[in-house]
């Protein structure tokens, strides 16, 4: 059966398609500029714009990258928090959400108002680090991993899709004699794959993002994520150190400069861009949970 659309119904798919063409062009020309610019010589870039010309082409800002030993060390400390934050995140997220989509869990009601509060009203930043300082966190990788791994946003998340599970699957495990261990780790979480991806995606694209927690609680250097690495470049407009000589002149320092900027955030991107296609199928079924409620 065709159902035919009115001319009014016609004129609004016509607009959201155009709409959304213009979203996708306004993301996508930006990272085309950058991707391509990544590869042009400096020079060529700062006076003549994009060329497509091979001679115009250079590999100096990925050899400049490649080859400091701060990007490569601070990229594995970003893959290592991010890998690390995104399985705490999905642990605690899952546990509190199972929990309290327990109709028979006592005082859910007032658990769920507290962690709601929190939402509204923080701490502030001088007692988040007092805190931090006296649990002896500071300058250690948990100072980034622990504090934010109670996200209320995903929790609810993950209740809502735990309300959605069929109180009839658990109740017939249970006559068959399984307990609520094995109704949660047999039953519950691989049907769960969606929201625990999803939740994943979340905490590893924000923990990657990163670099403020960082930046107040790490010292040391050698515990630097790769965002703070690219916050020298692109915020304060210089190298990283090594990139470049101390005996170079200022103008050669410019001239990497603008290289070297568009070059780490491409690098920077490629985990994003390579893990999002393996996580799409479940991003889809996730990003709908409570939409039928």
């Amino acid at each position: 059966m065709l159902i035919q659309n009115s001319p009014f119904d016609r004129f609004m798919l016509v607009c959201m398609k155009l709409f959304l063409l213009l979203a996708v062009l306004v993301v996508v020309v930006p990272f085309g500029y950058i991707i391509v610019a990544s590869f042009m010589d400096p020079t060529v870039l700062l006076n003549r714009g994009l060329s497509f010309h091979p001679g115009d082409w250079s590999l100096e800002g990925y050899r400049k990258i490649l080859s400091n030993e701060a990007m490569i060390r601070g990229f594995f400390n970003s893959v290592w928090y991010a890998a690390a934050f995104s399985i705490i995140t999905v642990l605690v997220s899952i546990g509190a959400g199972y929990a309290l989509a327990d109709d028979s869990l006592v005082g859910r009601r007032t658990v769920m108002t507290m962690l709601i509060i929190t939402l509204f009203f923080g701490g502030g930043l001088i007692p988040t680090y007092l805190l931090i300082r006296e649990l002896g966190m500071l300058n250690t990788p948990w100072a980034l991993l622990i504090p934010g791994a109670v996200n209320v946003w995903n929790i609810i998340l993950a209740r809502t899709f735990f309300k959605g599970i069929s109180r009839e699957l658990k109740e017939a495990a249970n006559v068959d004699g399984a307990s609520d261990r094995i109704i949660f780790t047999r039953i519950v979480l691989p049907l769960s794959k969606p929201i625990m991806f999803v939740l994943a995606l979340y905490a590893f694209v924000g923990q990657w993002n990163s670099y403020f927690d960082a930046m107040i609680y790490l010292e040391d250097s050698k515990l630097f994520p790769l965002q703070l690495v690219l916050r020298s470049i692109l915020i304060q407009n210089q190298a990283a150190p090594g990139m470049i000589g101390d005996q170079q002149a200022m103008a050669e320092l410019k001239r990497l400069s603008e290289m070297i900027k568009y070059s780490s955030i491409v690098i920077s991107s490629l985990p994003l861009i390579v893990m999002y296609p393996f996580f799409q199928k479940y991003f889809e079924k996730g990003v709908m949970v409570g939409s039928l409620k």
